[in-house]
């Protein structure tokens, strides 16, 4: 498996944004896929955003144009620019990568919350 560290989430009212970042312990070029997913409280795990090896993303319907996924080179992470937050987005924040041969690998979440 592939170590993963998600950090950026935090309370926030909404309307403001937050920047979340996943630092990943093998070179992000190394990866297959690369995603955000996020869990809301007593609701299953849904994915974000994801990013593939060649920059290809793809976005949960209802955030199109809120949402951002991207990577940064420099600092080896794969980061979500979320803009507009609205309470429905609160949850845990999930990190999940796909490497060749090491498979498919969790963070363990970073908590954001919106509030009204």
């Amino acid at each position: 498996q592939v170590q993963l560290v998600e950090s950026g989430g935090g309370l926030v009212q909404a309307g403001e944004s937050l920047k979340l970042s996943c630092a990943a312990a093998v070179s992000i070029f190394s990866l297959d896929s690369m995603a955000w997913y996020r869990q809301a409280p007593g609701k299953q795990r849904d994915l974000v955003a994801s990013i593939t090896s060649l920059g290809h993303t793809h976005y949960a319907d209802s955030l199109k144009g809120r949402f951002t996924i991207s990577r940064d080179i420099d600092k080896n992470t794969i980061d979500l620019q979320m803009n507009n937050l609205e309470p429905e987005d609160t949850g845990v924040y999930y990190c999940n990568v796909y490497h060749p041969y090491r498979g498919t690998s969790w963070g363990r979440g970073t908590q954001v919350t919106v509030s009204s």
